[in-house]
């Protein structure tokens, strides 16, 4: 299977982009609403249940049909292959309130990870630990805690964080799988119509509301056959080796991205300034587009697109920032803005000739007439039409055309400002 790129990991938009779908979400929004209402004072009941009674079987089964009234439905498959002497359980992570689900059909502690403590803490259903320990200093109170016989089971994410569950899984930490050697891997689905089952951004009191706001949510667990490290296996190559096997199971990817690369794509997102859509400007070329187009792109705050775009203007002098900019803003990339506007000089010589960036043709030199004597037949960047494949070649390209760029630059110049003519005389 394909790796899949990261923005395929996770979902920004809870709502379907299907007409149809839509439309009966539409129709279905006043009886949600209701719903809402009323499972929220189920919900209190629930809680209030899950606190008076102890931990046992016919408490999950008194919870079990209480959270089926809240649209939680949890199924299980493979409970004959769950091994009652294993201490440390391995999920996916899907939504915030997996450890609950698991938690339906057998005891076992969560531990937090995050800055979260307090009555939400234990409301939540998490064990609270010193989270100004080092994951070192955890792990080695947590092998503690599971060396006691009669502790329950430990449930670890080891993903750190939650994905969309359709494409792939993200990196497994190591440390979880220092804490005993024998594991047992969790596969975890979660389903709902209508609406995604979590969003990238949403913090766990929204993701709380949806679900009681929607007809139902199904969870499905499935228990996989435990699996031991073998004798000096690093806890990576352990950790792998269970993150391969859940993603085998549900038919996903095992990707090498972590959750800080999620955090960086989610800020990456949130800064970088969003592509202008108009119809009636896409439908017409390059060189064609307003000036209006230019004028709103050349107002883009963004400090890091700036950079950027400084970076491409110092390879490609001739070539007018606003139009720079406008092409960073869609790739995101100087590389690829650098490739475009290489291969595509001739719209950019048209642009610069039409008036839209007079005065940054020389790059830096004096402003003079418009009307030139003389003009190369062809731009300077338009001699090859894509980069080398290695960096050494491209790196060579790009000095050849900053050469050729900056003669082209002189002479016109020089041919501008009649300089030839001053030194005959």
């Amino acid at each position: 299977m394909d790796a899949p790129r990261i923005e395929q990991l996770f979902d920004f938009n809870r709502f379907p982009h299907d007409g149809v779908l839509l439309f009966l979400l539409a129709l279905y929004f006043p009886v949600g609403l209701c719903l809402l209402v009323l499972r929220i004072f189920v919900g209190v009941h629930v809680f209030l249940v899950s606190c008076a009674l102890p931990r046992c079987s016919l408490r999950r089964f008194i919870l079990r049909v209480m959270c089926s009234v809240l649209g939680i439905y949890v199924k299980q498959r493979s409970s004959w292959l769950r091994d009652r002497n294993v201490k440390l359980y391995i999920s996916n992570h899907v939504t915030p309130f997996d450890h609950n689900v698991i938690n339906i059909v057998t005891s076992c502690n969560t531990p937090v990870l995050g800055s979260s403590s307090g009555f939400l803490c234990w409301a939540r259903g998490f064990l609270e630990l010193d989270t100004t320990s080092s994951h070192t200093e955890l792990a080695g109170g947590l092998q503690q805690y599971c060396s006691d016989l009669s502790a329950l089971p430990l449930l670890f994410f080891p993903e750190e964080d939650t994905t969309n569950g359709r494409r792939g899984l993200l990196k497994f930490s190591s440390w979880p799988f220092t804490v005993t050697d024998t594991v047992q891997p969790v596969a975890l689905t979660a389903r709902r119509p209508l609406l995604a089952v979590s969003t990238a951004e949403s913090s766990w009191v929204t993701e709380l509301l949806w679900i009681l706001f929607v007809p139902f949510t199904v969870y499905q667990v499935r228990w996989l056959s435990p699996l031991s490290r073998q004798d000096g296996e690093p806890p990576q190559d352990f950790a792998n080796k269970v993150q391969e096997l859940i993603a085998k199971e549900l038919g996903l990817a095992s990707t090498q991205i972590t959750r800080a690369d999620k955090a960086e794509h989610i800020k990456r997102k949130r800064h970088v300034a969003p592509q202008i859509r108009s119809t009636n400007v896409d439908e017409r070329p390059r060189s064609q587009r307003s000036p209006g187009l230019l004028a709103s792109i050349s107002r883009v705050d963004d400090v890091r697109i700036v950079g950027m775009a400084q970076k491409v203007k110092e390879v490609l002098p001739d070539i007018p920032l606003s139009i720079i900019m406008r092409d960073l803003v869609q790739t995101n990339c100087v590389d690829t803005t650098i490739t475009n506007l290489l291969e595509d000089g001739g719209d950019a010589t048209a642009e610069v000739s039409s008036g839209t960036a007079s005065g940054e043709v020389a790059a830096g030199l004096a402003r003079g007439p418009t009307s030139y004597t003389t003009r190369p037949a062809t731009p300077p960047w338009s001699a090859a039409k894509t980069f080398g494949k290695s960096p050494v070649d491209r790196h060579m390209s790009l000095q050849e055309r900053k050469e050729a760029l900056y003669e082209y630059a002189r002479r016109r110049y020089i041919e501008k400002h009649g300089l030839n003519r001053e030194n005959n005389m």
